[in-house]
């Protein structure tokens, strides 16, 4: 689904990301884990179009994608979800979801105005299109709740139901499971394995929950210090040498040992 061929970006006299390369498979959920200061959000930027890379490219299906605005991107089935959400909090999570849609009629004032019964047939199936999604991620009793208002997993769910809107081709979730209490977690963790097996969503999750990591993805990979460490199933992955020392340091693991 992703292929990505030498890609690197600089900050400055820093090297972000450097040389990436590495594939998200068609029907995956592949895990993307690594130290703070590994490059994974900024890998994640430039495959979402917010950063163009200084050097090498980007495929989506075979088609090369290399500094596409995220817009562009969107209508190509590629969507992001953030580790803060973006919710518009003034707007219950139903009407939230609504705004996902896009080219609506009733966006233009002269569609608003010389279009009043499509603008009312399109709202009426934008809107049942979000109860659906409303119903597959069990949140209609904050349906009508601001969304300003939501807990941060009701948030991380309402994002989820965003890419639901659309037809998504891949997902990438930056740490959908941070902050998130238990309960929600499950759900989120329900969800996002339904519309893997349902729905053949594609995945690629950056999260520092190793349970979460464990128990939804494989392949794992593995960034440090901007590069690709490692990638493999998530049991191997954990207790690869290489990976514990990227994370702890020489002196965290001797004193681990």
């Amino acid at each position: 689904m992703i292929r990505i061929a030498g890609v690197s970006k600089r900050f400055g006299g820093v090297v972000a990301v450097d040389g990436v390369n590495l594939e998200i498979a068609e029907g995956s959920i592949t895990g993307l884990i690594g130290p703070n200061g590994a490059g994974k959000t900024t890998l994640f930027n430039l495959i979402a179009g917010a950063l163009a890379p200084d050097a090498g490219r980007i495929f989506l299906g075979g088609e090369e994608i290399t500094g596409l605005p995220p817009h562009e991107l969107f209508h190509r089935g590629l969507l992001r979800t953030f580790q803060i959400a973006h919710e518009f909090s003034s707007l219950t999570l139903r009407e939230n979801l609504m705004t996902t849609l896009a080219c609506q009629t009733g966006e233009s004032l002269l569609g608003a105005w010389l279009k009043p019964t499509k603008v009312r047939e399109e709202e009426r199936t934008n809107r049942e299109r979000a109860d659906e999604v409303i119903d597959f991620l069990g949140l209609g009793p904050v349906a009508d709740e601001r969304a300003g208002n939501l807990s941060g997993g009701q948030k991380k769910l309402l994002e989820l139901g965003r890419t639901m809107m659309v037809d998504a081709r891949i997902v990438l979730l930056d740490e959908v499971g941070a902050g998130v209490n238990r309960t929600l977690l499950r759900r989120i963790t329900e969800s996002i394995l339904r519309l893997n097996l349902e729905r053949g969503y594609t995945f690629c999750m950056i999260e520092h929950d190793m349970e979460f990591i464990a128990r939804l993805c494989d392949p794992v990979i593995v960034m440090a210090e901007g590069r690709v460490l490692t990638e493999g199933p998530a049991d191997r992955v954990m207790v690869d040498e290489a990976v514990i020392e990227a994370y702890l340091g020489r002196g965290g693991r001797t004193a681990a040992s």
